[in-house]
């Protein structure tokens, strides 16, 4: 009888459980060892003061059959589709989403520059496949200068914290629109109720927030241990030590761990290896999630912030993903921001800033109540894709399968991923097993 494999995940996030779960579909068997009290990962969301709070935004996305099937059959009927309603505040008024496609109501010498700009830039062979571009190159090649000044770079900048021109492509895979000519020209003289992007609809629980997904995983798995943090992994003995001073053997681990964390914790690692680590760079994201006494009847989900005049990159509406997220006659939204080691943040005054920034653009009125308030520090938000990405990203890669340990998920692959992605990559993941 063929010995089973005995397989060790760590981190009980929607990679893991997702892992967990493929896993017991092939009779496969598994430990979870999760390091908080709780289970999600950042998928998880808490109750203050009657309001239900994630931690950050998190909207379901599929583009993928196999994926809406496996999380509707897993929410059964507490799955709830959106159209979205997304915007962008620029030139101190509210535009749809996305820019490049609606530029009616812009100050017209902007529409102009815009338009011209794209013209421009598709006589120079829009969509035309060229040799490796950086971010940056990609974007004036895509939309022209016009657009390019007023949003893509500006946006991206304030959000990644690198200049687009130290970024590579790798990561776009659709996320951000590209319409043609005709749809641009028609955002541009009228307003415009066109969707563009792979989030033009998007899915969120009814009740219970967004934890709502990790905990409908968790009932149909077994073995998770939560308090059990993994504090030493010995290759050579393919042997993990927990936090309580347990040790557990293993034949494959899957790391759900963000991948600058590894060396920390792997026994062995050769220095050169360790180093490579080093090269690795990433985003954080500070998030204010706030309860507001009053009701907000705009409708909108989610918006963008260009303007590095405000310190927040995006707020988005609690409320409008689900009426059961706050209590009655009241109101919730997330806000973020991004900050890394070349772009810091002084944390010790943000949340007022976050709080002025929000009156001056509209979102809360001087005589507004804070009723309730939670605050969630993200250490790795998106992993940045500058130009030792790849190469370095592959080395690591190579060197943890020869040691039988599998990366998964966003921060454990160490990759741009949606909720969707991370569950297929568990998938994948698992399936190699």
């Amino acid at each position: 009888m063929t010995k089973k494999k005995k397989i060790i995940i760590l981190g009980a996030g929607l990679a893991g459980l997702s892992a967990a779960w493929h896993l017991s579909k092939k009779g496969g068997e598994y430990q979870i060892f999760e390091k908080e009290p709780e289970i999600g990962g950042l998928c998880r969301s808490k109750k203050t003061s009657g309001f239900t709070f994630d931690c950050d935004g998190h909207l379901l996305h599929f583009r993928y059959p196999y994926t809406f099937n496996l999380v509707r059959q897993l929410l059964e009927d507490n799955l709830v589709e959106h159209q979205r309603s997304s915007w962008i505040y620029a030139y101190s008024q509210y535009i749809r989403y996305p820019f490049q496609a609606n530029l009616y109501g812009l100050p017209p010498k902007i529409i102009e520059e815009c338009l011209l700009g794209f013209i421009e830039a598709s006589r120079n062979g829009l969509h035309v496949k060229k040799g490796p571009d950086t971010f940056l190159d990609w974007i004036y090649r895509t939309f022209g200068k016009g657009i390019a000044k007023h949003f893509m770079l500006p946006y991206n900048a304030k959000f990644w914290t690198v200049s687009p021109k130290k970024m590579t492509c790798e990561w776009l895979d659709g996320f951000i629109p590209v319409p043609c000519m005709d749809h641009v020209v028609e955002g541009a003289i009228e307003e415009s109720l066109r969707q563009f992007g792979y989030n033009s609809r998007f899915w969120y629980p009814k009740n219970g927030g967004i934890n709502a997904l990790p905990l409908a995983f968790a009932k149909r798995i077994k073995n998770i241990h939560t308090n059990c943090g993994v504090e030493r992994i010995d290759i050579q003995k393919k042997e993990i030590t927990l936090s309580s001073g347990l040790k557990e053997k293993f034949d494959y681990l899957i790391s759900t761990l963000p991948l600058p964390e590894l060396p920390q914790i792997i026994r062995g690692m050769p220095r050169e290896t360790a180093k490579l680590f080093n090269k690795l760079k990433w985003n954080s994201i500070f998030n204010l999630n706030l309860g507001i006494e009053k009701t907000d009847r705009t409708k909108r989900h989610w918006v963008y912030f260009p303007d590095e005049d405000f310190c927040f990159f995006r707020a988005g509406f609690y409320h409008n993903f689900s009426s059961s997220l706050v209590p009655q006659d009241k109101s919730s939204l997330y806000i973020e921001v991004s900050y890394s080691r070349e772009k810091p943040v002084d944390k010790n005054n943000l949340i007022p800033a976050i709080k002025k920034d929000l009156k001056r653009v509209g979102l809360m009125g001087e005589g507004d109540t804070v009723c309730a308030e939670d605050v969630n520090d993200i250490k790795y938000g998106y992993p940045i894709y500058d130009e030792h990405y790849a190469a370095v990203r592959s080395a690591i890669i190579k060197y943890l399968a020869k040691n039988a340990i599998l990366p998964c998920g966003r921060y454990g692959s160490w990759r741009y991923f949606s909720m969707e992605d991370t569950i297929l990559d568990a998938r994948h993941v698992a399936n190699t097993l």
